[in-house]
């Protein structure tokens, strides 16, 4: 295939540093925007995407979706063929905080993006979408064309309209789209505020863990070359408005992932048990037959070996991301 003009938004980020070094290996042409936001340390970011940066068909642009004067420019200098948009507001618990953030970098990012999409005729956008939208769905594993109409917190909730937003983009001005349901990544470079990576921290530190409910929530825990091999794929087969799961297609008791991260470490855990949070949902549990058959996924990697890569490449950074996390 030849070389392609893609911009990935939120491309300093956990997810996006690594698409971005695939594509960049794939010699494909790279514009990373992001605004480097304090929801966690920006040196964090930064660190993830200066190895990429270093490429020559890679360059950075320093940049809010908000800003819509901004992004016209982006667009007027870059003649993009495709969009991945993974900025966003992420976190459950924070949107409960936050609501109106989320709903304004969210969905109106969301289109303002869309818009430059629609104004300088670009035909393909890849939109990451989040689990999130399943709700408290009692139906598993979950199907893409499950009912998600019932979100329980504001981030889902703002997942969901991105979907339809893009289908409304999709139907009016026939930009095609892949909506890509993750579900729970980890590995190598996650954010500090995900579980698995705080988990890690907490009990290395020999700090208290706060489980919430009695520990017996079950997630479908995606690996990030998985995803990666799922978003890439979706870049190469972009055609009409689809929408993926992309998970392991497998579960596991949050008591279990704890007990996994604690033999990585050889550390014991130590727990303290509180009630439910809102917005969490008891399970997620991704069916993947639909990514698998048309877009060729298949996910590799199993929890306990990724449980072990991640504590691996934690225990080999963790000085240096404690420096960042302490940085303003």
């Amino acid at each position: 295939m030849s070389a392609l003009n893609i911009l990935v938004t939120g491309g300093a980020g956990f997810i996006g540093s690594h698409l971005i070094e695939r594509l960049v290996e794939e010699k494909h042409n790279i514009v990373c925007l992001d605004n480097f936001n304090d929801y966690y340390s920006p040196a964090i970011k930064r660190q993830n995407i200066s190895a990429a940066l270093r490429s020559a068909n890679c360059r950075l642009a320093e940049l809010d979706i908000l800003d819509e004067s901004g992004l016209q420019e982006l667009f007027h200098q870059h003649p993009f063929d495709l969009v991945v948009h993974l900025a966003a507001r992420a976190g459950v618990r924070p949107s409960i905080e936050h609501p109106l953030l989320y709903e304004s970098v969210n969905v109106r990012g969301t289109m303002n993006v869309l818009e430059q999409c629609r104004i300088h005729n670009i035909k393909k956008f890849v939109f990451a979408s989040s689990s999130s939208v399943y709700g408290a769905n009692e139906k598993v594993p979950f199907e893409e064309t499950d009912l998600v109409d019932h979100p329980i917190s504001p981030y889902a909730a703002t997942k969901k309209a991105g979907e339809l937003i893009c289908y409304t983009y999709h139907h009016l001005y026939d930009i095609s789209v892949n909506c890509l349901r993750f579900f729970t990544v980890y590995g190598p470079r996650q954010r500090p505020d995900m579980a698995i990576h705080k988990f890690t921290r907490l009990i290395y530190s020999k700090k208290p863990i706060q489980v919430f409910g009695a520990g017996a929530s079950r997630r479908d825990y995606t690996y990030i070359s998985d995803i990666i091999q799922g978003i890439t794929a979706a870049i190469h087969h972009c055609d009409g408005y689809n929408i993926y799961n992309l998970g392991e297609s497998k579960t596991i008791e949050l008591i279990a992932l704890i007990r996994l991260i604690q033999d990585a470490l050889g550390i014991e855990a130590l727990l303290e048990f509180r009630p439910d949070q809102p917005g969490d949902v008891p399970v997620t549990f991704s069916n993947v037959e639909k990514a698998r058959r048309e877009l060729e996924y298949d996910p590799q990697i199993q929890i306990e070996d990724g449980i072990r890569y991640f504590v691996q490449w934690f225990l080999q950074n963790n000085q240096r991301h404690e420096q960042d996390l302490s940085r303003t």
